[in-house]
């Protein structure tokens, strides 16, 4: 049974675009990795969360306050909030305003 023109055609599109979305894909993981391991390797910490990220965080702590695992956040919550506050560039986009704001969930 022969295949058609047009299956044919997208064989061939998806053999030359998958490679090539799949290197863009990996090169461009391998840059965001090594721009961690760079602020890890030069201030032995880093940011977990983006300020998105935290902002939910936060919100699901306030509103879970008797899930099994509100302990857990409330720990990763506060650890992030202490990192930014001790390091010097933060991997995910914040503002000093931003990281000034944050404030510690007590128990």
């Amino acid at each position: 049974m022969a295949l058609s023109t047009v299956a044919w055609v997208t064989m061939l599109l998806a053999i030359l675009a998958l490679p090539g979305v799949a290197s863009v894909v990996l090169v461009r993981s391998l840059r965001t990795e090594g721009r961690k391991l760079t602020l890890l390797r030069e201030q032995g910490n880093l940011d977990s969360y983006s300020p998105q990220a935290l902002r939910e965080l936060r919100e699901w702590i306030q509103t879970n306050p008797n899930n099994p695992y509100v302990a857990d956040a409330r720990q990763r919550y506060n650890e992030c909030v202490r990192t930014l506050r001790e390091i010097d560039d933060p991997y995910y986009d914040w503002s000093d305003e931003q990281i000034e704001e944050l404030e510690v969930i007590e128990e």
